[in-house]
C-alpha cells in the first residue's frame, strides 16, 4: 500500500496546478484579447481616398466638385492645423478630457465608470464615458473591435489593447487628427471635412463655439434629434465656458437636423463639365475656365431664361473659347431654374443645326470660286427630287425675295439660296467639310443627309459648333479645343481657304446685310466688329447663336432639352442677347477689331441691276472680282416646270363645273420649240400657256425640248 504524499507536497502540487491553472487562463485571456495589428499613421493618410473630386479654374479657384464614390461622403484629408481651436477643444473636453496626459486608456474614467455601474447600474451613466480618443480611433481603424453587440469586458480589453498600441506609435497629434478625419458623422457623412461642409456649410478652420459644441454634441449619438442634441450641445458649450443661454444653441440644434444649410462651400459653377472630367475619387483637375468669363455666362444665361419664362423655354448652354488656344474659356451645360433635365449638359447634347451650317457651306462654294460674296442666286420656289421624295425648301417667313446676293443671302439667313448653293456645290462634298470642321456626329454620308444638309438638319453639339467657327476667325485654321493645360494640341490644319474665312467672316458681321431679316439694331449688333449666326431648329426646338471677334469666340443654345417645341423665341430673341451680354463682358474695356485683309482678296465696287441691293465695296478671292452683278435673263434660265409643283394634290369642288377648273401651267426659262406632254399624251407647245382640264387620279406631265429629251417632269394628284 503507498504511503500518502506529505502534506508539503500535496500544497505544491496544489499551487504548481493553479500556477499552471493561471498560466492558461492568462494566455487564453490575451489571445482573447488580442486586438489586430494597428496601422502606421503615414499608411492611415496614405490610404485616404474621399469621396469627391474637384474642378479648379486656370487659376486654381474652385469651380465644382463632383462626387464620385457612393459608398460614403468624406472630403480630402484635413490637417490638424486647419481645424478650429474651439472645435479641437470641445471635443477633447467632452470625449476625453485627459487626453494630453494618458497612454491611450484613462484608468480614472474607467474606475469612474466602474464605480457609476455598481452604484446606479447600467442607466447610471454615460456608456461611452470610458471610452478615450485612441479607443475610439482603434474601432474606426479595425471596425471588429467596435461591432455593434460587443460591448463586454474581453471587447472592451481588446480596443483598449489597441488604443495603448496606437498612443505608443502616434504622437498626441496625429492621433486627433485622424479621429476627426474618420468620425463617423450624421447619415453616410464621414469626417469634420464633409461634416463641416454638410452640417455648418463651412470650412472646419471656419467653425465657431457654436459648430464647435454641436459637432461634439453629435459624436455620441450622430442621429441624435434636435432636442437630444440641443441638450448636448449646450452641456459641451456651457462645459467649456462659452454659452450661458442655450437658446440660440438648441436653434441652431434645430437648424442642423432639419438639413438647411447655412451657406454652401461649392460654387457648383461647372456641375456639367465637373461630371465629363471628374471621374475618380480624389481627383482634381485644372481646366482652362476663366471662373469671372464662367460666371459672367452663368449670369447672361440665366437672366434670359428668367426673361424668357419657363412656358417659352426652359433650358440654355453657353460656351466661350479663346481664338488663339482653343482653350475653353466658359462651358455652361445649363443653369437649372425651371430645367426638366437640369442633369443633361446643353453644351455637349446634339441638337439641330438650324441655319448655323449655312456659313460653312459658303466659304466652301467662294473657295472653289463657284459663287462670290456678290454672286446672284434667286430666292423663288424650287422643289427638288430626292431619294426620300421632295424635297421643297421654305424660308423662316415663308416669303421669297426674288434675285439675291449671296452677301444677303448669308447675312438674312434665306433657306432657298442656300439649297441652290448646295445644289452648285455637291452634299457628300459639303458633309466632308463639315466633318474636317470637328462636327463628327455626322456619321452618315452625304446622300443620308441629302439637301437639307445646307439648312441644319444634322445634329451637331455646342463645343463642336464654337470651334467650326473659331476656324473662321483663326482664318480657316483648325485644332482641337482644349479643356485642361495637359490636353496634348494638334498641328493646326488648314481646312479652310483664308481668303474665303475672310470673306464670310466679313458677311456675318455685316449689320446692313442682315437689316431686312433681323433689323436694324438687333442683338446680334455690337460696338465693335464681330460676326455671328443664328439658326433654329425645325419645330422650333433649339435656337442658336454663335459668333466670333478677333479674340473669342462664343457660343449659345436656348431650346427645351426634353424636345417640345419652344414658344415664340427666335434666332434674335432667344439665344443672341446672350451672346451679346457674354461679348459685351469679354471685350469690357476692349473693343474687338477687324481682321486684317488677306493678300489674295481684293475689294471692289459693283453694282448689282435687277435686285433690291444698292451698289457697294465687295470683297472677291482676287481674279473673281466684277464690276455688276446681275441676276441671268429668263433666256438663260434651264427651262423647267413651275406650276403645278410637283408632289401637289388638288381636290374637285362638285359644286364648280368640271371646265371652269382648269390647272395653268407656268414654265421658266427659254421653252420656244419646248412642248408639253400630260400622261403620254401631247398637251401642246410649252409657251402657249397651257390648261389642264383636270381628272381624278394621279397624272405626270413632261416638258420635252425640239429634239424630244425630256427636261422636266412632275407628278400630281386630282382627288
Amino acid at each position: 500500500m503507498t504511503a500518502p504524499a506529505p502534506p508539503q507536497r500535496r500544497w505544491f502540487d496544489a499551487f504548481a496546478w493553479a500556477a499552471l491553472a493561471l498560466l492558461i487562463l492568462t494566455t487564453a485571456a490575451h489571445l482573447a484579447t488580442k486586438p489586430p495589428a494597428m496601422p502606421a499613421y503615414e499608411d492611415v493618410r496614405a490610404d485616404w481616398k474621399p469621396s469627391e473630386a474637384w474642378l479648379y479654374d486656370r487659376d486654381g479657384r474652385l469651380l465644382d466638385s463632383e462626387r464620385v464614390d457612393f459608398e460614403r461622403r468624406r472630403m480630402a484629408w484635413v490637417p490638424l492645423a486647419d481645424i478650429a481651436p474651439a472645435v479641437r477643444s470641445a471635443v477633447v473636453a467632452s470625449e476625453d478630457k485627459r487626453y494630453w496626459s494618458h497612454g491611450g486608456v484613462d484608468w480614472l474614467a474607467i474606475a469612474s465608470a466602474a464605480r457609476t455601474r455598481l452604484n446606479w447600474g447600467e442607466t447610471g451613466g454615460r456608456s461611452r464615458g470610458a471610452s478615450t480618443l485612441p479607443m475610439q480611433l482603434a474601432g474606426f481603424l479595425a471596425p471588429d473591435l467596435a461591432l455593434p453587440g460587443q460591448r463586454g469586458w474581453l471587447a472592451k480589453i481588446r480596443q483598449m489593447r489597441a488604443a495603448q498600441a496606437l498612443a505608443s506609435d502616434w504622437s498626441r497629434e496625429q492621433m486627433l487628427e485622424a479621429y476627426f478625419n474618420l468620425v463617423p458623422l450624421r447619415g453616410e457623412t464621414q469626417g469634420i471635412g464633409a461634416g463641416a461642409r454638410a452640417l455648418f456649410g463651412k470650412k472646419p478652420a471656419d467653425m465657431d463655439r457654436t459648430d464647435a459644441a454641436l459637432f461634439a454634441g453629435l459624436l455620441p449619438n450622430p442621429a441624435a434629434g434636435a432636442e437630444t442634441l440641443g441638450i448636448r450641445a449646450c452641456r459641451v458649450a456651457q462645459g467649456s465656458g462659452g454659452a450661458k443661454d442655450c437658446g440660440p444653441i438648441r436653434a441652431a440644434a434645430a437648424t442642423l437636423v432639419s438639413g438647411e444649410r447655412i451657406a454652401e462651400l461649392d460654387p457648383a459653377l461647372a456641375p456639367h463639365l465637373a461630371v465629363r472630367l471628374l471621374d475618380k475619387p480624389g481627383k482634381r483637375v485644372t481646366t482652362t475656365i476663366d471662373r469671372r468669363i464662367q460666371e459672367a455666362a452663368i449670369v447672361a444665361l440665366r437672366r434670359q431664361l428668367s426673361g424668357l419664362g419657363a412656358d417659352r423655354v426652359r433650358d440654355g448652354a453657353v460656351v466661350v473659347l479663346d481664338n488663339e488656344t482653343g482653350d475653353v474659356l466658359a462651358y455652361v451645360g445649363g443653369v437649372g431654374l425651371k430645367s426638366t433635365a437640369a442633369q443633361v449638359d446643353g453644351a455637349n447634347a446634339r441638337r439641330q443645326a438650324g441655319s448655323t451650317l449655312k456659313p460653312h457651306l459658303y466659304a466652301q462654294v467662294i473657295e472653289h470660286k463657284w459663287l462670290t460674296a456678290a454672286s446672284i442666286l434667286d430666292d423663288s420656289p424650287v422643289q427638288l427630287d430626292t431619294a426620300s421624295g421632295l424635297y421643297v425648301p421654305k424660308n423662316y417667313d415663308h416669303s421669297f425675295k426674288g434675285p439675291v446676293s449671296v452677301r444677303h443671302a448669308l447675312a438674312s439667313s434665306l433657306n432657298v439660296p442656300a439649297v441652290r448653293a448646295l445644289v452648285i456645290d455637291d452634299v457628300q462634298q459639303f458633309r466632308d467639310r463639315l466633318w474636317a470642321l470637328g462636327y463628327h456626329g455626322l456619321v452618315e454620308d452625304g446622300e443620308y443627309y441629302g439637301f437639307s444638309l445646307a439648312l441644319g438638319s444634322a445634329e451637331v453639339s455646342l463645343v463642336e459648333q464654337a470651334n467650326a467657327f473659331r476656324a473662321l476667325a483663326n482664318a480657316g485654321r483648325w485644332t482641337p479645343v482644349r479643356f485642361s493645360a495637359s490636353d496634348k494640341g494638334e498641328a493646326a490644319r488648314q481646312v479652310v481657304n483664308p481668303a474665303a474665312a475672310f470673306i464670310v467672316g466679313d458677311i456675318l458681321a455685316d449689320a446692313s446685310a442682315r437689316t431686312d431679316a433681323f433689323g436694324a439694331d438687333s442683338a446680334l449688333r455690337l460696338p465693335f466688329w464681330a460676326a455671328a449666326k443664328t439658326g433654329t431648329s425645325k419645330g422650333m426646338r433649339d435656337n442658336w447663336c454663335i459668333g466670333y471677334s478677333d479674340r473669342f469666340t462664343v457660343a449659345v443654345w436656348v431650346g427645351n432639352l426634353e424636345g417640345d417645341s419652344m414658344r415664340a423665341v427666335s434666332g434674335t430673341s432667344g439665344a443672341a442677347p446672350v451672346w451679346r451680354d457674354v461679348m459685351l463682358a469679354l471685350h469690357a474695356g476692349s473693343p474687338g477689331k477687324p481682321p486684317a485683309m488677306p493678300a489674295d482678296v481684293e475689294a471692289k465696287q459693283i453694282a448689282l441691276p435687277g435686285t433690291r441691293e444698292p451698289p457697294r465695296r465687295e470683297y472677291f478671292i482676287r481674279g473673281t472680282g466684277q464690276a455688276e452683278m446681275a441676276a441671268a435673263p429668263a433666256a438663260a434660265r434651264r427651262p423647267r416646270i413651275t406650276s403645278p409643283v410637283s408632289g401637289s394634290v388638288y381636290a374637285l369642288d362638285p359644286d364648280i363645273p368640271l371646265d371652269r377648273q382648269r390647272l395653268g401651267v407656268a414654265v421658266s426659262g427659254e421653252v420656244t420649240g419646248y412642248r408639253l406632254i400630260l400622261d403620254k399624251t401631247m398637251l401642246g407647245d410649252a409657251d402657249a400657256g397651257q390648261q389642264i382640264l383636270p381628272r381624278p387620279g394621279s397624272h405626270i406631265l413632261t416638258l420635252v425640248d425640239p429634239g424630244g429629251r425630256t427636261v422636266d417632269r412632275i407628278r400630281f394628284t386630282v382627288r
